[in-house]
């Protein structure tokens, strides 16, 4: 087993949607990589503390290769546009591919270069070791299975998808 903590815009959508794609083992939302310890959502929000809403993802490597998780990926956002997705909009909705294990640094930059051939502007998703995560409050967690009419940035259609990867 794996883990990969992706930044997609509002963490509602992206936690549903990656928890879909088979080899996924498990999904969890939260904050990562901001400057102050056990941050709130408020905190996030309306406080500069620079964390991304990201999701923790683990899964299985041998049934879901990291190229193709990042794939699917960078099908539910616009990988140009600097810290929103959809109507959202903020530092804490930017874009961002956060590693626990250095190897996979490799493939990712391999991933990022094939992408960057298919835009004119500049990708602008944000790469680095995860320096921490703290979780989500609980009703941020599996949110629009919880609330079925939800906001989310992701339309109908990609959920399919994900069922079906």
């Amino acid at each position: 087993m794996k883990t990969i903590y992706i930044a997609a815009g509002c963490f509602w959508g992206s936690e549903k949607y990656f928890s879909l794609i088979k080899g996924v083992i498990s999904t969890k939302v939260g904050y990562a990589n901001g400057s102050t310890l056990n941050p709130t959502y408020e905190d996030v929000s309306y406080h500069n503390s620079g964390h991304a809403e990201a999701v923790e993802i683990r899964y299985d490597d041998t049934i879901l290769p990291l190229e193709k998780l990042l794939t699917l990926y960078y099908e539910i956002i616009d990988p140009t546009s600097v810290n929103k997705q959809g109507a959202d909009r903020g530092v804490q909705y930017r874009t961002g591919i956060y590693y626990v294990d250095e190897a996979d640094l490799i493939i990712i930059r391999s991933s990022l270069e094939t992408l960057a051939t298919k835009y004119d502007k500049p990708i602008a998703i944000e790469v680095g070791p995860l320096l921490h995560f703290f979780d989500a409050e609980e009703y941020h967690q599996k949110y629009l299975d919880k609330n079925i009419n939800g906001y989310c940035h992701i339309g109908q259609s990609a959920f399919e998808h994900a069922r079906n990867a």
